[in-house]
């Protein structure tokens, strides 16, 4: 797939503004100037000359690095709003699974609580029957005696 033309400037854009921060340009820029000097002190070029076109040509170079490295801020600008993007929604998710959490907490109290109802259920159940038993055992052992 071909590559827009404002992507291919950016990626220019984007090459230029790493290329001027390397140990390369800073080597590309001196030696330039040292030619410059140096074609001036063999007499190739008057020294009037030479300063007008080392002048227009920094000049210029200035203009469009300061442009390129405003469109490297412009594009990074946009990343770190597409990342700000992406923190908000992740930050609504992290929101929405507390939430289910605390939904799941709550749930798990009332399960641990409706088991103490019926633990306490299944003991006076338990107590009850007891009584039934002994009030049974009682009543087979009266009957026994009045069968006698």
């Amino acid at each position: 797939m071909a590559k827009k033309p404002k992507e291919q400037l950016e990626e220019f854009a984007l090459m230029v503004t790493r290329s001027v921060g390397s140990l390369e340009s800073i080597i590309v820029h001196s030696v330039l100037f040292i030619a410059s000097f140096a074609a001036v002190w063999t007499g190739l070029v008057a020294f009037d000359r030479m300063l007008l076109v080392l002048t227009t040509i920094v000049s210029l170079e200035a203009i469009y690095l300061s442009i390129f490295i405003q469109m490297t801020i412009n594009y990074q600008a946009e990343d770190i709003d597409e990342i700000q993007e992406d923190l908000d929604e992740i930050q609504e998710d992290v929101d929405e699974i507390q939430e289910d959490v605390d939904e799941i907490q709550e749930d798990i109290d009332e399960i641990q609580e409706d088991d103490k109802q019926d633990d306490i259920r299944d003991e006076a159940q338990g107590k009850t029957l007891e009584e039934i038993q002994k009030d049974l055992q009682k009543l087979i052992g009266d009957i026994s005696k009045l069968q006698k």
